[in-house]
């Protein structure tokens, strides 16, 4: 029998930069097992040293993404350059098990040093999508395949990645944990607002929420053009709030005047974490546009504050979306399918309760507890393996 309060589990995660959902899991994680060291070289925006959670979190160098073939429509391919030095931490510490996050130089140096370090490795996939599975590339599988012998088991968030571990690697499913590791925690969302209250927003309703980088990646054009399409078809009273920043947000604010949609989009900027409660409260809908995510967090976070989902097929988290019941799943070429997930809940705002309530309870299941217990139970059974 393993003796939690003995075990020492070292977290691999060279690049936490949109990380801030890590606290509350790793919070319950020490509750279970005290000796935990979560090592990165990026933190995410704001990071907050005081945040329960947080004091098992340890920076190593400095973490960047080379890349190596510019894609808009989807992840750029590149390589994580991150430090190798991570040994000398971790054979200090002196891991039982390490949580290996993807296929970067730190899973090969967890790997490299595993018969002196004497840990037991678990190679962490978060999930699938074609520029980060490499399904195209011989030599990158190839490595990946020759990575993957050395490791004791697999934890995924979703049934794609489970798929890709099996049919492009190899392994067995009987060795692979898929269930939602990366989860939320609503009161992490509004722990900045006074009184977990949400801000009071003179808008029309329904209104439709969006959340994440303003990249070509994430669709939020597309989800423009459905706004001209319905534009065209005779509705106007609604509203999209779109909360992110970066590099498309000028052309697409331009967008948004020539195209006449100013009545309809509200552009919010970037919004702290402990703040976007408030705009989950306020919001009706929460739709997700992406054209290749492999996971989708925001889409987690709206469930827990019981909203129902409009998700692209391309984001790994429409796996929790039960179409009709919770959602409605859209390909977002052409736009014609946000349009009409859209209008379905413009027209039936009677669906919005019922769908929110369905949100909640499938949901429910997944909260950073959980998350913990998984990692708990999966560490356990490495270590009993013979």
């Amino acid at each position: 029998m393993v003796d939690k309060n003995e075990v020492r589990i070292a977290w691999l995660v060279p690049s936490a930069e949109f990380g801030a959902y890590w606290p509350p899991i790793l919070h319950e994680l020490k509750k279970l097992i005290p000796n935990t060291i979560f090592y990165t070289g990026r933190l995410w925006p704001r990071y907050d040293p005081e945040a329960p959670g947080t004091e098992v979190v340890e920076v190593v160098g400095d973490t960047q993404f080379i890349t190596t073939q510019k894609i808009e429509t989807g992840y750029s391919r590149g390589y994580i350059k991150a430090t190798p030095w991570i040994i000398f931490p971790l054979l200090k510490f002196k891991p039982q098990v390490i949580f290996a996050s993807g296929f970067s130089i730190w899973t090969l140096v967890a790997i490299i040093f595993k018969p002196i370090g004497k840990w037991r490795l678990v190679l962490v996939y978060e999930s699938s999508s074609p520029n980060v599975d490499f399904r195209d590339s011989k030599v990158r599988s190839t490595i990946r395949r020759w990575m993957g012998k050395f490791a004791d088991t697999f934890v995924s968030n979703s049934r794609r990645g489970k798929e890709y571990l099996v049919e492009v690697l190899g392994v067995a499913e009987s060795n692979i944990f898929a269930k939602p590791y990366m989860v939320p925690d609503a009161k992490a969302l509004v722990q900045k607002l006074e009184n977990n209250k949400s801000v009071s927003l003179s808008l029309p309703h329904p209104i439709f929420l969006c959340v994440g980088q303003v990249i070509y990646r994430k669709g939020i054009k597309n989800l423009l053009e459905a706004c001209t399409i319905l534009q065209s078809q005779g509705y106007s009273n609604y509203t999209v709030i779109i909360v992110g920043d970066g590099e498309q947000r000028p052309e697409l604010e331009a967008l948004t005047k020539e195209w006449g949609l100013e009545k309809q989009i509200v552009w919010t900027g970037w919004i702290e974490y402990g703040y976007l409660g408030s705009y989950f409260l306020e919001a009706d809908v929460f739709v997700f546009p992406t054209l290749e995510d492999t996971w989708g967090m925001v889409v987690l976070e709206a469930m827990a504050f019981g909203k129902p989902i409009l998700c692209s097929k391309w984001a790994g988290a429409c796996e929790m979306i039960v179409e009709g019941e919770n959602g409605y799943i859209f390909d977002p070429y052409p736009s014609e399918g946000i349009a009409k997930a859209m209008r379905d809940l413009i027209d039936c705002p009677e669906k919005l309760v019922l769908m929110g309530q369905k949100s909640q309870q499938l949901i429910a299941e997944h909260t950073p507890e959980e998350a913990a217990k998984l990692i708990a139970d999966v560490t356990s059974l490495v270590l009993e393996k013979v």
